[in-house]
């Protein structure tokens, strides 16, 4: 464990971690999400996901917050507890989660000769002096490794070395696009999870209750505060000062799993059917090509917020339906409604989001 320094003498390479959005840098869903706690999902800071705290009554609100520590970023992530629960349940779970593609992973070698060490650093501090976990789990092979860390009320860095895993040559990563490995941050555990005997020392098979033994329950007052920010993961047994990266590279890394746009005042093509001035069936339709190509196929989301005709506003567009022919490259959005007038054009206010997360 060692204080929050500034980032001076770097001289590693460019692209030594591994880890997406470290620096708390983008959040294009939102800024700050309140009452969470009840479902897991990705609120705030992109690539980070909460996970479910199954039964629990305990609820906190998820910030971008402009509190990073000097040097390193302006920003971090921010759980601030707003309902508190102290009977925890043996199935309750929180983390804070980033999750890997398995051929992002491949320059670790694991689970087979030559595989290599892991090193994680991350910047953090809390309301008090607190005792939490980070985890790496193996998802493609259920094997895990768990460090033990402390919280003061200042900026500290904290640096963990997890073994190679060399197993018995039969579990390396998936070489494809889905999730094989995670980045767990444990705030909150029931009995389920600590009940055992915690593994630090090399990674093994998974026992569910030694994943998180020793940890203090964020959820335990409501005065309690935790920050996270400046998280690296990188190959070998030395960490290395956090690599700065600047904020264009961090967006089209996230937009690979994630892309929201404001698509005000979009003007879409119109077909007209029917006869007559009024009822008339008005169809629309605007290609909408994505900034990078997306992990897969995304689910997309498209809210709208008004049509107009040229001069006209309509207050409303009940009745209309969407459609959205989709791909990793862009996708087409077509609406289709009924009003009165002979027109050409419609212009059109939306916000879309697709969504590709692991």
């Amino acid at each position: 464990m060692t204080r929050a320094r500034t980032n001076a003498n770097v001289t590693a390479s460019v692209g030594r971690n591994m880890v997406i959005n470290g620096s708390m840098n983008v959040a294009q869903r939102s800024a700050s999400v309140a009452g969470l706690g009840a479902a897991q999902g990705y609120f705030t800071c992109d690539r980070w996901l909460m996970t479910e705290a199954t039964n629990t009554a305990g609820r906190f609100t998820m910030s971008q917050t402009a509190d990073g520590p000097n040097g390193i970023s302006a920003n971090c992530l921010k759980l601030d507890c707003t309902t508190a629960d102290t009977s925890i349940a043996a199935g309750e779970v929180l983390q804070i989660r980033q999750i890997f593609e398995g051929q992002n992973l491949q320059r670790i070698g694991k689970g087979v000769a030559g595989a290599k060490q892991i090193t994680l650093s991350f910047y953090v501090k809390a309301s008090a002096v607190f005792t939490f976990a980070a985890e790496l789990f193996d998802t493609d092979n259920s094997r895990q490794c768990t460090k033990l860390y402390d919280t003061t009320t200042d900026w500290v860095r904290h640096e963990f070395t997890f073994p190679a895993d060399v197993d018995d040559g039969s579990s390396p990563f998936d070489d494809d696009n889905a999730g094989s490995l995670e980045l767990n941050f444990f705030l909150h555990a029931g009995s389920d999870f600590t009940s055992g005997t915690l593994n630090t020392a090399a990674f093994v098979n998974q026992v569910v209750a030694n994943r998180a033994v020793g940890i203090d329950s964020f959820f335990s007052n409501t005065a309690n505060n935790f920050f996270l920010t400046g998280v690296q993961m990188e190959i070998g047994p030395v960490a290395t000062e956090f690599e700065q990266e600047d904020i264009g590279t961090t967006l089209a890394k996230c937009q690979r799993y994630t892309y929201k746009v404001s698509n005000a005042g979009a003007t879409f093509n119109a077909h007209i059917s029917g006869a007559g001035s009024t009822d008339r069936l008005r169809q629309y339709s605007q290609e909408i090509n994505l900034p990078v190509t997306m992990r897969a196929t995304p689910t997309t989301t498209i809210t709208e917020n008004d049509m107009h005709k040229p001069g006209v506003r309509f207050d409303t567009i009940s009745g209309t339906t969407t459609s959205h022919t989709t791909a990793s490259l862009g996708f087409v959005h077509t609406a289709a409604t009924s009003d009165a007038g002979a027109h050409t054009t419609q212009v059109r206010d939306f916000v879309v989001t697709a969504d590709a997360e692991l």
